[in-house]
C-alpha cells in the first residue's frame, strides 16, 4: 500500500511576516505528513523576515520555526514550484489583489485574520495578539486536518475551506 502524497497548501498575506507564517508553521506541525504548508506574500518588503513576535509565539507553542522565511508569492507561480492543491489568503489585502496564475489551478479560499503586528501596547499585549491569532488559525486547521484526504476533490476542498472561513 502506497502512502498518499501530502496535500500542498499555500498561505498568502501581504508581507508574509505574521499570519501566513503562523499558518504555515502550524499546518506543518498539525498536518502529520498529510499536508505540506508553504507561505508567501504579495509584496514582502525588501529584506523582509518573519516578525520576531510570530517566531516567539510559535516557539512558546512548541512549534518548529526552522525554515520559515518571508518570500514573494512569485516563487510559487513558476512551472518548477511545488504544485499547490489549495491557496488560502489570510489577510484582506492579499484577498483583494490579483493573484498570479497558479500552476494546476488550485482550489482557493479566504480566511481573514486581524494583523497582530499592527497592534500597539506593551510587548506582552503584542505577544497576546499573536497568540490569539495562532489559536484562531488553529481552530480552523483542526477541522481541516481531520477531513479524509481521499474525499477532497477540488470542488469539495474549495467549498470546505470556504465554509471554514465562517467558523
Amino acid at each position: 500500500m502506497t502512502e498518499a502524497k501530502p496535500m500542498n497548501v499555500l498561505f498568502l498575506c501581504t508581507h508574509n511576516s505574521a499570519r501566513s507564517i503562523l499558518a504555515e508553521a502550524l499546518l506543518n506541525h498539525m498536518g502529520r505528513g498529510k499536508f505540506k504548508a508553504y507561505s508567501a506574500g504579495s509584496s514582502p518588503r525588501d529584506s523582509q523576515t518573519p516578525n520576531p513576535m510570530a517566531l516567539i509565539t510559535l516557539e512558546k507553542a512548541g512549534i518548529s520555526t526552522a525554515g520559515l522565511s518571508s518570500k514573494s508569492w512569485d516563487v510559487f507561480a513558476t512551472p518548477n514550484s511545488p504544485h499547490m492543491d489549495l491557496v488560502i489568503t489570510v489577510c484582506d489585502n492579499a484577498a483583494g489583489e490579483v493573484c498570479p496564475y497558479w500552476p494546476g489551478q488550485p482550489a482557493t479560499a479566504h480566511w481573514g485574520y486581524t494583523d497582530p503586528s499592527e497592534g500597539s501596547g506593551s510587548d506582552a499585549e503584542k505577544l497576546e495578539a499573536f497568540t490569539q491569532t495562532l489559536y484562531q488559525i488553529k481552530r480552523r486547521l483542526e477541522i481541516f486536518t481531520s477531513l479524509p484526504l481521499a474525499s477532497l476533490n477540488k470542488m469539495t476542498l474549495e467549498n470546505t475551506a470556504r465554509e471554514l472561513a465562517k467558523k
